[in-house]
């Protein structure tokens, strides 16, 4: 079956007066609907719930930033849910709400029950709509944005592509404002592409293109079709995925040939989580960069720090601190500490349970 991720910003969901457009909105379900005759499997990451809540609410009483986020997100939700239900219900779908955390990446098992929620959802033929529990994800529990979400549900449910719609075209080879300036079709692999790249965040939403860059190369890398466009262009996403976008602009990021296996995308994904660090020598950190990279042995550890078990997610650390692997630790950090530089011990972290960055 064909699966695919698409995730919606604020963006693009809002018109001039910061309200949900229901024209946009309309036509992204009618398109969604499409795809569903197609063929594809469909997984929604919609923003928006914020700015509907704040569309509906008038406050008069002071409230700091935390405070503003869970109460539009808490009334928003719902109102944007039923939205999406009213006009998915007139063409005979069903959608169920899928919300998440940052943290429920963190542990094998949560992670699990949440592709296995997902994923009996598809099989019956209902669309889930994912999007961050902002009622109580705060501050460092946050995603950076939806497009981290889309990110890492695109690899956990396994999709072949993950459609990222925006309110610009894509990336640009320089100032979009420029004459002569265009946007970039196809990134591959290992195109540096990041002097490009502008830092400015978008108007509604928490992210902007570093963040859709960064997110991207990362889910490319892990062998995931990844397109940035823009959202309200009428027939976008049948544009993109039925016709191949050859009449839109956008930017693709080729997928990588070398597709990590599940427990690694589950690794990849919770790296975020790692309950500490073990630094390296040169040598090690040199076979772990390299094409035959192998497992980490306690011979090449040259520090341990932090306090985890065996079992915790542990981040793997060059000579100059700089993180390069992430992974499964065989041992505590106890046992990790005393096996510092010793040969013939057993990995401190297997090659099956380690994810090079």
């Amino acid at each position: 079956m064909k699966r695919i991720v698409v995730k919606i910003g604020s963006n693009v969901l809002t018109g001039t007066d910061k309200s949900i457009d229901r024209n946009v909105m309309s036509a992204l379900v009618d398109q969604v609907a499409v795809l569903r005759q197609k063929g594809w499997q469909v997984i929604l990451v919609s923003s928006g719930a914020v700015a509907c809540g704040r569309s509906m609410l008038r406050i008069k009483a002071k409230l700091d930033s935390v405070e503003q986020r869970q109460l539009y997100s808490a009334v928003g939700q719902a109102r944007l849910m039923g939205m999406y239900q009213d006009m998915f219900s007139e063409k005979g779908i069903i959608t169920g709400q899928v919300l998440t955390m940052k943290e429920s990446f963190s542990t094998r098992r949560e992670y699990l029950n949440q592709r296995s929620c997902m994923e009996v959802m598809l099989s019956c033929g209902v669309i889930p709509i994912v999007n961050e529990n902002d009622t109580i994800s705060v501050t460092e529990l946050m995603f950076t944005d939806n497009d981290e979400l889309s990110g890492l549900v695109a690899t956990m449910m396994d999709a072949q592509q993950l459609v990222i719609l925006s309110n610009v075209d894509g990336i640009y080879n320089g100032n979009p404002d420029d004459p002569g300036t265009s946007v970039i079709r196809e990134i591959k692999p290992d195109d540096d592409i990041s002097c490009y790249i502008g830092t400015v965040k978008s108007g509604f939403g928490r992210g902007g293109m570093q963040t859709k860059y960064s997110i991207a190369r990362k889910v490319a890398s892990e062998g995931v079709r990844v397109t940035i466009a823009n959202g309200k262009r009428g027939n976008i996403l049948t544009d993109l995925i039925l016709k191949d976008g050859a009449d839109v602009p956008h930017s693709v990021f080729v997928p990588s040939k070398d597709k990590a296996s599940s427990f690694r995308k589950w690794i990849a994904n919770s790296q975020g989580f790692a309950k500490g660090n073990v630094r390296t020598d040169a040598d090690a950190a040199r076979i772990l960069k390299g094409k035959n990279a192998a497992s980490l042995l306690p011979v090449g550890v040259t520090a341990v720090e932090g306090d985890f078990e065996e079992g915790d997610i542990i981040a793997v650390l060059d000579p100059n601190g700089k993180r390069i692997a992430v992974g499964v630790s065989s041992y505590s950090s106890a046992e990790a500490q005393a096996c510092i530089g010793k040969h013939d011990m057993r990995p401190l972290i297997h090659y099956d349970s380690l994810f090079i960055e």
